[in-house]
């Protein structure tokens, strides 16, 4: 009997220098989201927690970071309970990481993919990165921990601006609305990237992990709980197909 193919990865991940990185690594679907990038990028969040870094690094392979859910994707609607709460595992292993996460965004980064990236601790985009929350326009809706975190980020105007119509937003327009840290050419932003990395790496380590949790401890603390309201509204409205 031939042996099965093996699993494709679609997550890539690599420690060096007290630096985790994390490639999304489905560059044909410009990295959307299936199951298996999900189960992957949870464990390599896993993996990179496990391995003590000073900072971790997201990052997308080919045109885009992120472009939302697979839409493509073979789904079956018993499971769709099971898959909201395994795709909110991200956004749990993000947070819950004592290291700094970086996103280090490119292109697009739609729905799903703007979630993990906003997720984050700090973010930088290239130029020409657009940023949108589709979900309502296509009768879906966000559970990345969005209704908590955006409005925090833009204040609660903005947030219903980007959620309701779902316009897209530039890189600029992004860093002045307080998305992003920082905006780089394409051709920086790896490296940029890097060298914040490497700065958080070399610094030390107690303080650097003690200002996320001071941080997020405010942030945070109904975030479980909005998770838990996103998925409600999920399997009413997505579910309800």
């Amino acid at each position: 009997m031939p042996m099965a193919e093996p699993a494709r990865t679609v997550v890539e991940t690599e420690v060096h220098d007290g630096i985790g990185v994390i490639h999304l690594n489905r560059p044909h679907r410009l990295n959307a989201v299936n199951a298996a990038l999900v189960e992957q990028l949870v464990g390599a969040l896993e993996a990179v927690t496990g391995a003590d870094v000073g900072a971790v690094l997201l990052a997308g392979r080919g045109r885009a970071f992120c472009a939302g859910h697979d839409l493509k994707a073979a789904e079956d609607p018993a499971t769709l309970p099971a898959r909201l709460d395994r795709i909110q595992d991200v956004t749990r292993r993000i947070r819950a990481c004592p290291a700094p996460v970086i996103a280090a965004v490119h292109g697009h980064a739609i729905g799903a993919g703007a979630e993990f990236a906003l997720g984050c601790d700090l973010v930088i985009a290239a130029t020409g990165t657009t940023f949108r929350f589709p979900e309502a326009g296509l009768g879906l809706t966000g559970t990345g921990g969005i209704a908590r975190l955006l409005p925090l980020l833009v204040g609660p105007l903005k947030a219903k601006e980007l959620l309701l119509l779902g316009d897209p937003v530039d890189a600029e327009e992004a860093a002045r609305w307080g998305l992003v840290n920082a905006v780089v050419p394409g051709e920086e932003l790896a490296t940029t990237a890097h060298n914040w990395a490497r700065r958080l790496a070399e610094a030390p380590r107690a303080a650097t992990q003690a200002a996320k949790r001071a941080v997020d401890h405010g942030v945070d603390h109904a975030l479980e709980t909005v998770l838990r309201m996103e998925v409600e509204h999920a399997l009413r409205v997505d579910g309800g197909k």
